[in-house]
């Protein structure tokens, strides 16, 4: 266990509870303190409530979709400077575009990634 990402919180917004648990686990042995929530609203609430330091975003969520917290997020004032990272099987030009242009500070396709470099790149964004 490294403790350098130690007492840094991501929120995963994942309503594939098999992905979810995956992506949990992965960053809880990096030594990440995990929140997950399986739809958009509650991901928001959570959000407003834990303050993570990072939020891995699907962009198909129930409630309301990822591109919708995007909206919401980066028009809080209190919440636009938290790091997204869209995690998410949309991979058409236009939606990776569409979700960096709302703010999402790194679009990941799930497909194109393995759980460890998703670890990777999140260390990376925290500066770790």
């Amino acid at each position: 266990m490294n403790n350098d990402s130690s007492g840094k919180k991501i929120l995963i917004m994942e309503d594939d509870k098999f992905l979810s648990e995956m992506y949990s686990t992965k960053l809880k042995e990096a030594g990440f303190e995990i929140i997950a929530a399986d739809d958009g609203e509650e991901g928001l609430r959570l959000i407003k409530e834990k303050m993570p330091d990072l939020v891995l975003l699907d962009i198909v969520l129930p409630r309301m979709d990822g591109f919708e917290v995007l909206q919401n997020l980066k028009k809080d004032k209190s919440l636009k400077d938290i790091l997204v990272v869209a995690l998410t099987n949309l991979g058409q030009k236009e939606e990776v575009e569409k979700g960096i242009s709302l703010g999402a500070d790194d679009y990941i396709i799930k497909a194109h990634f393995t759980p460890t470099e998703v670890v990777a790149k999140v260390k990376k964004m925290l500066k770790l």
